[in-house]
């Protein structure tokens, strides 16, 4: 077989890089490669097009089998199965339990439960799992930090009480003092002392996770891939520093962390980012010295975002939240939540958690991602993103920690500042079309209305204003939506007029262009075949109720249609150029004021519009 390989390879010469590159530039015509080709991206660090194996020989991770230090291949050896996991709020315990027990049969074999603090107790958690059998599927359950150790104590006497294996079953109580500084500004560190009475309390149940990293949080406020991974590694090692300060063994400390993580829909980077996680967060728990290496696997639970989910065109939801559960399994996570597509505007119904449910069994049973250990490992691009996005990340979490650590960092407000800037940054990349929300600031719907629907406001069950700078939780598409539906709740939808005229090619193109730019706010936009004057353009504008007549044609003809139709409009309707011509200086001179084109913020744009229009 070997002479077989190797004479089929000599038939083949192996193209250099640099033949590659010379092959590039000729393809190119004259094209800067670097503009073209190359992408920045927002960690940092530059993505060439394409990579070769000389680019990953001296990664030391390559090397590596998966479950083997550091884990950067994954904690599984023979499979790739995780957990499909759904969330439940408890309002009643019994009807919560009678929903457990039907989704449980359909497919998912991870609950996580909402409590409420006041709901804790021994009779309400029997009421809550009765009929559940916790050998055979994972409980997870989230209530107030401070009935963390309660909950704790009544999980295990109730499962003692039925015989349950305990050494066996398969858990979490989210305890994260931590995350409710970021997201409510409040100082709750005192309650961080809990953690060893809860980790005591779960003593009897080794394979339950309990001091949780809710980085989730960071990837919904709308930080940046290499934020979330360094911020969340500051965020682990203060609790592992905590833990061994309290007197827990660094190896049962390193054993009872968890990281719920966010995963965003920037495909390639999100895979690379789990692979990259678990390698430092090894490299990390390997210096408080445990007595194996097992305790320096991460456990993650990746949650689809809800920052980049949308209330208009909301069925893209599920094309985003398709492709994060993509990423998440493939870079083998232990369990996935995915976020159901009308989260943004309503309680989620049981057909949208039933799709955002078989989103994740299609991906096993159909796409078979449960079956092979880190697909991804070999990638050459993989590889390199790991590694690069690994760099970048571990270059924040020395800046937190030379800083005095995530505890203090937070308590201060430099970590919230700093992912709040990215949160504005990328409002403002959203408002200029930098960044695009397909159905939003980009192709959105032109005839869809929101019936009705309007955007959930975020909760808590702490509701005290802090004293601390909290983390901003408006969705990207957020800015945009209140246009929109600010559009709706007029008395009349602005009419949008595409008088087309000229050069046949650059009319379609910028009438398209203006027609998506325009629906953006919900207006109503009417394409044109175009007109053979501009006369016959305006008049059939005014007669179909324009409000804003957008002359679209070439750069070139402008000069000769665009003040005359201007002129002729004569103010019965606002007039705007499509486009950036070089004689808008003339075209200003003349008394035109309004030019929309690639370079155009779109949200101040609109915004100008609908005040103009008395929206």
């Amino acid at each position: 077989m070997s002479n077989v390989n190797e004479k089929l390879f000599t038939e083949f010469v192996a193209p250099t890089t640099q033949e590659w590159m010379d092959k590039i530039q000729v393809d190119l015509k004259g094209a800067d490669f670097n503009k073209r080709m190359v992408w920045r991206t927002n960690e940092g660090f530059n993505v060439m097009p394409f990579y070769r194996s000389e680019d990953i020989k001296d990664l030391a991770a390559v090397k590596s089998m998966p479950g083997e230090f550091p884990f950067v291949r994954g904690n599984k050896v023979d499979n790739n199965l995780w957990f499909v996991r759904q969330n439940i709020t408890v309002e009643c315990p019994k009807a919560a339990n009678e929903k457990a027990l039907d989704v449980l049969n359909k497919g998912v074999d991870s609950i996580g439960f909402v409590i409420k603090a006041d709901d804790v107790s021994k009779e309400f958690v029997a009421t809550l799992l009765n009929g559940i059998l916790p050998q055979y599927v994972e409980l997870n359950f989230m209530t107030c930090q401070c009935k963390s150790v309660e909950l704790a104590q009544i999980l295990v006497e109730y499962y003692k009480e039925n015989n349950y294996p305990l050494a066996e079953l398969k858990g979490s109580i989210d305890f994260d003092p931590i995350a409710k500084i970021l997201q409510k500004g409040k100082d709750r560190s005192d309650v961080i002392a809990q953690a060893k009475p809860l980790i005591e309390a779960l003593a009897e149940l080794p394979e339950y996770k309990c001091v949780n990293v809710n980085s989730v949080a960071l990837n919904n406020a709308g930080a940046y891939i290499f934020q979330e991974l360094g911020y969340a590694l500051a965020w682990g090692a203060e609790y592992m520093q905590q833990l061994t300060e309290m007197g827990i063994d660094a190896t049962e400390a390193g054993k009872r962390i968890k990281f719920n993580m966010g995963v965003s829909d920037n495909y390639f980077m999100e895979i690379a980012k789990f692979r990259a996680a678990r390698m430092l967060w090894a490299q990390i728990v390997k210096q408080f010295e445990p007595s194996c290496d097992c305790a320096c696997k991460m456990h993650v639970c990746a949650y689809t975002s809800e920052f980049n989910q949308t209330v208009f065109d909301s069925y893209v939801n599920l094309l985003r939240s398709q492709t994060e559960a993509m990423s998440a399994a493939i870079a083998n996570v232990d369990s996935i939540v995915v976020v159901p597509f009308d989260t943004p505007y309503e309680v989620p119904t049981e057909f949208a958690e039933r799709i955002a449910r078989n989103q994740q069994l299609l991906l096993k049973e159909e796409a078979h991602f449960d079956k092979l250990v880190d697909v991804a490992g070999g990638s050459y691009t993989i590889e390199h993103l790991t590694d690069a996005i690994a760099q970048e990340a571990w270059k924040l979490f020395l800046e937190v920690e030379n800083a005095g650590g995530f505890l203090a960092e937070s308590l201060n407000g430099n970590i919230q500042n700093a992912v709040n800037a990215s949160n504005d940054k990328r409002h403002a990349d959203a408002a200029k079309r930098k960044e695009f929300i397909l159905g939003t600031n980009q192709f959105p719907n032109f005839t869809e209305v929101s019936d009705g629907k309007k955007p959930v406001a975020k909760c808590c069950c702490c509701s005290e204003a802090g004293e601390i700078p909290a983390l901003k939780t408006a969705r990207l598409a957020s800015d945009f939506e209140n246009l929109r539906l600010a559009t709706e709740n007029a008395e009349k939808q602005p009419v949008a007029f595409m008088l087309t005229i000229g050069n046949l090619a650059m009319r379609q193109a910028r009438a398209q262009f203006s027609c998506n730019f325009l629906a953006a706010a919900g207006y109503k936009v009417i394409d044109n075949l175009g007109f053979e004057t501009v006369e016959k353009g305006v008049d059939a504008a005014l007669e179909a109720g324009a409000d804003i007549v957008v002359i679209c044609s070439s750069d070139d003809e402008y000069a000769e249609y665009a003040i005359p139709a201007f002129q002729y409009l004569n103010g019965r309707a606002m007039y705007v150029v499509a486009g950036a011509p070089a004689c808008s200086e003339d075209l200003k001179a003349a008394g035109i004021e309004n030019f929309i084109n690639v370079k155009s913020n779109q949200l101040e744009t609109l915004k100008a519009y609908s005040a103009k229009l008395g929206l």
